[in-house]
């Protein structure tokens, strides 16, 4: 069952990825190939996990890139859902 409010994934990667490792965000951002700027925004919320930065969280801390795409479509969709009510489209039904 889908978490109702997930984290963002950026938090999981400080939380579970660089401090345990005592990794500064330059140091992070260096480890992933990233620049500090990319790092820093998906940490602190503001960008969010593409393919491509998923292989690199794979490649460096062992994790699959599925879980952490999963992770940020849990994250988008439980945002969508808090305002599923402004959303108005009736259900089509085919005739004939």
């Amino acid at each position: 069952m889908p978490m109702k409010n997930p984290p963002h994934p950026g938090r999981i990667v400080r939380n579970q990825c660089l401090e345990p490792l005592n990794l500064t965000v330059t140091r992070g951002a260096e480890v992933l190939g990233v620049s500090r700027k990319t790092l820093s925004e998906l940490i602190n919320g503001h960008a969010g996990i593409s393919p491509e930065m998923a292989i690199r969280l794979s490649k460096a801390f062992g994790s699959s890139a599925e879980m952490w795409l999963r992770m940020q479509m849990n994250f988008r969709l439980a945002r969508v859902k808090q305002r599923e009510a402004e959303i108005v489209v009736e259900r089509y039904e085919a005739v004939g």
